[in-house]
């Protein structure tokens, strides 16, 4: 049997999970329960945010269900690798939010053997792949992909769909703009 190398016998190995979905699916809220599991692992985590997004807390991730953790808001995706610390699990919420650099970044901090768990919208309002998240997607060694209830005919939701006639690409809300709705619902009314 040939020896492994002493590089390799005590790496840890990292890994990209990413969590995605429409609004309402539930998405923060497998986020929050990974890091809760991480945490009875005694994980060290650090838990980031896009500073953009301050619907319910700047100083904490919050689901729409009112559960929460504590995060950092930051601007870009640079700011994880100066702010991760000694990290064994980075948490990130509202990736779509998230600059183009985000998917290196993940990759880089997956080498380091840190488990990386992302969670965020893959398309926006107007159905199209959204921010970093195909890239996300594609590099991904886990992927959970959520559904919601059509508000609209009850059926599997897997789109977002903007109430408002606002056209602008970002429009940060919650029930008061958006609702889920299936396929067909979301395409009845473009």
């Amino acid at each position: 049997m040939p020896e492994e190398s002493e590089n390799t016998t005590n790496r840890r190995e990292g890994s990209i999970e990413v969590i995605c979905g429409p609004m309402f699916s539930g998405k923060t809220e497998e986020l929050l329960r990974r890091l809760r599991r991480a945490r009875f692992a005694n994980q060290k985590m650090a838990i980031f945010k896009p500073e953009i997004d301050k619907r319910y807390s700047a100083l904490n991730i919050v689901s729409h269900d009112s559960n929460f953790y504590p995060s950092l808001l930051i601007s870009h995706a640079s700011d994880i690798l100066k702010n991760k610390g000694t990290a064994q699990v980075v948490a990130l919420d509202e990736a779509q939010f998230f600059d183009d650099a985000l998917p290196e970044i993940a990759e880089i901090l997956a080498l380091l053997g840190i488990r990386v768990i992302i969670s965020g919208l893959d398309m926006d309002y107007l159905g199209k792949p959204f921010g970093p998240m195909p890239a996300l997607l594609a590099i991904a060694d886990r992927i959970t992909k959520l559904s919601a209830i059509c508000m609209v005919c009850g059926n599997e939701a897997t789109h977002t769909f903007r109430k408002s006639a606002h056209m602008e690409k970002i429009m940060i809300g919650a029930t008061d703009y958006y609702e889920p709705r299936c396929r067909t619902c979301f395409n009845m009314d473009k």
